[in-house]
């Protein structure tokens, strides 16, 4: 029998709130590169370890720092004079069976591919250079992966929590992101870097987003070029958000910015991203694993990116409650918020958490409180005998973790 709790809590869902803040760090915002960059590394490492030996053996890639390099900013182009560095660190298995594993030379080229696919101008082989510091593993969270098959025991006594749904503002933070740095943007307004973060504060029915956007100085010709690209994408930002939340929504965008001071008053990068030159990034400072930074909700203090996918709950949990609460949400009636909670206990089965916390924000109360704690109880049996499908599909990255 498996430990399910249910509570029925009695506030007003986050739309209902008078304030709500809401941030989302972009594809190319230092602390974003970091979770993406070790993300890959965990799924290329993982594929390499089934390909040999059938299984996932123990790392963990979710310590990493990315240090600032320098460059030289100039309308019209720029350099790069000092390259970043990615610290990669913790913890990955090096050798299994009499095998060798090359971690190394998987984690280097899984990070040189996120790069590559994500940020359109930085060439890694150039514009940074890479630190290994992943170290083998201690023997007794290695030998988790070698004393059973099928569901493994967590690697950790760690907690998790998710919800559904997204309020309209985490939404509109979320959405407003991913359209500035799609294919689309980026192909009218090839000058707007990927380094994109997006602030949002809602009070009472009112919206209010301040957007900062790295430029690339090769598509702006002068400081008068910069403040007229920049004016006609600030009017394509208002025209996005009015047709999602309505007129009563204002827009800041790039609020450091000051005329007359050429270079030094504009957000001008070479790349298109601030870890060029500007700031520094960190697994686990990111979005969280719905893909923003919610600052009136609960959050897991786990980092996801990075993390093994088959025994540890700090990954496995973190995206699990998310899902758990989207199920409960979509499948029943009459409530407003559904927020799930799981904590393992290290050396049990990941299925087996020690407890399940399921609180519920209603509509108003409700009437038939057995039935609807039946029907959550089945939609929570139903996710967890299906969580080693759930893990494969965390193996291979099929699902986003920030």
């Amino acid at each position: 029998m498996r430990n399910i709790l249910i509570e029925e809590l009695q506030q007003l869902p986050i739309d209902k709130k008078m304030v709500e803040v809401v941030e989302r760090k972009g594809t190319g915002h230092p602390d974003h590169i970091c979770d993406g960059a070790m993300n890959q590394v965990s799924i290329e490492l993982s594929k390499e370890y089934i390909k040999k030996f059938g299984r996932v053996l123990h790392h963990n890639t979710d310590k990493c720092l990315l240090a600032a390099g320098r460059a030289s900013l100039a309308f019209g182009g720029g350099r790069i004079d000092e390259p970043m560095l990615m610290v990669m660190g913790d913890r990955a298995t090096y050798e299994s069976e009499g095998i060798e594993i090359p971690v190394e030379e998987i984690a280097v080229n899984a990070t040189k591919k996120w790069f590559k696919e994500n940020l359109r101008f930085v060439e890694p082989d150039k514009n940074v250079c890479f630190q290994n510091q992943l170290r083998k593993g201690s023997a007794e969270l290695t030998d988790i992966f070698s004393r059973k098959k099928g569901m493994l025991d967590a690697n950790d006594t760690s907690a998790a929590v998710g919800y559904a749904p997204m309020s309209k503002l985490e939404r509109l933070v979320l959405d407003t992101e991913l359209f500035l740095n799609s294919k689309e943007f980026k192909k009218q307004h090839p000058e707007s870097g990927e380094d994109i973060k997006v602030m949002g504060l809602r009070v009472h029915d009112e919206f209010h987003l301040t957007v900062a956007m790295a430029f690339v100085g090769r598509f702006i010709d002068s400081e008068q070029d910069y403040f007229s690209k920049k004016k006609e994408m600030l009017e394509e930002i208002r025209t996005f958000v009015v047709e999602k939340v309505g007129k009563k929504s204002k827009i800041d965008f790039n609020t450091l910015d000051v005329h007359g001071r050429g270079v030094n008053g504009v957000y001008l990068t070479v790349l298109g991203t601030s870890a060029e030159d500007g700031d520094s990034g960190q697994v686990g400072r990111g979005n969280r694993v719905n893909g923003i930074i919610p600052l009136n909700r609960p959050i897991s203090n786990e980092a996801a990116a990075g993390k093994n996918p088959v025994s540890h709950v700090g990954k496995i949990y973190n995206l699990l409650t998310h899902k758990m609460a989207n199920h409960i949400y979509k499948e029943t009636t009459g409530l407003d918020e559904v927020y799930v909670w799981l904590l393992s206990q290290i050396g049990q089965p990941v299925d087996q958490p020690k407890v399940i916390a399921v609180q519920l924000v209603g509509k108003e109360k409700n009437s038939d409180p057995k039935s609807l704690s039946m029907q959550i109880e089945e939609i929570i049996e139903e996710e967890l005998s299906d969580i080693q499908s759930f893990c494969k599909s965390l193996t291979e990255g099929k699902i986003p973790v920030c």
